[in-house]
């Protein structure tokens, strides 16, 4: 674990080039979140997330029996965590569902430049695996690939952080004292992901991208929760907060 740092105006920003480059594209990055989850297979519209047991065949379209034309049905895999074989699942998207239709926003920080962070990426000469708890797991881990370390500088301490391999893009899982706090600045309760550019053995932590994940939408998703090396001490006041409904409730 790091040391403490509590002075954000220590951040190792990145090149000018790059926060200009994360300025730009901000506005539409948000314009893109607000519209994607609410797409009919957006985060929004998943109702269910049904693991069948082993040798179950139920198809698609058997999946599909009794429910409105609004909703769609896909496959999954998982490996379980009992055998370690894999299982098989599938997932209910509504574009009508309940959730779409009370959604009205994510809260979000405003831009800010300082949250843009240059980084060292460290490849691994092997495939390395870490344990990632899972919130739908009752306490037990699923080990991810991580191939290699991400590290940078808060007030010349060293840090370094784990992002896992998501169908090619490295996805950071991150915790900060804002995660489930009260208030203006709290976060969402289980932590906040984060995609990381890398170009060869350079990359971009542009916090202001962060964002809800997928639990966050939907209680039907299983989403990874910040392993304890990912968790900053200094608020990262940056990114998106949480989703808000119609109501004025947020979570």
């Amino acid at each position: 674990m790091p040391n403490i740092v509590t002075d954000t105006s220590t951040l190792t920003h990145a090149s000018p080039s790059a926060i200009e480059k994360a300025r730009a594209g901000y506005d539409d990055w948000r314009a893109s979140r607000l519209t994607g989850v609410t797409a009919p297979a957006g985060n929004l519209a998943l109702i269910e997330t049904r693991w069948l047991a082993d040798g179950d065949t139920t198809t698609l379209e058997e999946a599909l029996a009794g429910h409105p034309d609004t909703v769609t049905a896909t496959e999954l895999t998982r490996r379980n965590l009992d055998t370690g074989e894999p299982e098989r699942g599938i997932r209910l998207w509504d574009s009508q569902s309940p959730a779409i239709r009370a959604f009205e926003t994510i809260e979000a920080y405003p831009f800010d430049p300082a949250w843009v962070i240059e980084a060292v990426f460290t490849p691994v000469s092997e495939e390395r695996t870490i344990p990632f708890e899972h919130i739908r797991d009752n306490g037990l881990t699923r080990d991810l690939v991580v191939p290699g370390d991400i590290s940078f500088e808060l007030d010349g301490v060293a840090y370094t952080l784990s992002a896992f391999d998501d169908d090619g893009t490295l996805l950071l899982v991150f915790g900060d004292p804002t995660t489930g706090a009260d208030g203006d600045d709290g976060t969402y309760a289980s932590g906040r992901f984060l995609f990381v550019e890398r170009e060869g053995d350079r990359a971009v932590l542009d916090f202001n991208r962060a964002f809800v994940p997928p639990c966050g939408f939907s209680d039907q998703y299983n989403c990874p929760l910040p392993p304890r090396n990912n968790r900053f001490a200094v608020p990262v006041r940056a990114g998106e907060k949480r989703v808000v409904l119609r109501d004025r409730t947020a979570h």
